[in-house]
């Protein structure tokens, strides 16, 4: 009777502790954001749903060269971990098959995928799910009318876990591991955003990084897309 006694108290104070860390990782929780933008999801299996954007930091323009170098299938500069070692290690590997079988079979998709992994989250996106999604990239395209474009890609696919993402509208299915959300607002920061949830990415020459091949074909999958109440517009430098 002790043991089950000990076991019913135990497992609330294990949920009790679960939800205290997930309270302690909401957007809430970090009021130094740099900008933290609220919607509902739209055309998708779980809308609509809340959604809670907080960016942290805007993506350096290194971090942003070192992407589009990886979807270019480009070799990017020597990180500072990189030393003697590990060239030396890349020149003796030279010429051999299995060495280079992984990079020669690399897709941009793939390669992009892996430069995420290896990027500095510098924000998150929350839904109703119990997870968050972990944004490796964060920019801004601004127009002379005082209209943005907020652009950023998640580390995993919205809805890689679960149905909610799940478009609701046709379009061409795609297998990336992350997903490419561009929200665009007008000059009092309000406007709607899309998903690379169907369709495809391509490198955009005003924002010099990654983007949704067709914005204008896509369904809007986030409506009521406003900076959270007392923010500003925030203006990258």
């Amino acid at each position: 009777m002790k043991t089950h006694r000990a076991v019913a108290w135990f497992a609330p104070g294990v949920s009790m502790l679960a939800a205290a860390l997930l309270l302690a990782d909401t957007p809430s929780a970090n009021p130094n954001g740099l900008l933290q933008l609220t919607a509902t999801t739209a055309n998708v299996a779980g809308a609509p749903d809340p959604v809670r954007i907080e960016i942290l930091r805007w993506s350096t323009d290194e971090e942003r060269e070192r992407l589009i170098a990886a979807w270019n299938l480009k070799p990017s500069a020597a990180g500072p971990s990189e030393g003697r070692g590990a060239k030396q290690g890349k020149a003796a590997g030279k010429g051999r098959g299995p060495a280079n079988g992984a990079a020669n079979n690399a897709t941009p998709e793939s390669a992009l995928a892996k430069a995420l992994n290896e990027t500095t989250t510098v924000g998150y996106l929350w839904s109703s799910e119990m997870a968050g999604y972990a944004l490796r990239y964060a920019g801004k395209v601004d127009s002379p009318d005082g209209s943005q474009r907020i652009l950023l890609i998640t580390q995993r696919r919205l809805g890689a876990v679960n149905s909610r993402w799940n478009p609701t509208f046709e379009g061409a299915a795609n297998s990336y591991e992350f997903s490419v959300i561009e929200l665009r607002l007008n000059a009092k920061g309000e406007g709607e955003g899309r998903a690379s949830l169907v369709g495809k990415v391509a490198p955009d020459v005003s924002a010099k990084i990654v983007t949704l091949e067709n914005y204008d074909a896509l369904p809007a999958v986030f409506h009521n897309v406003r900076i959270r109440a007392g923010e500003t517009p925030v203006r990258k430098p």
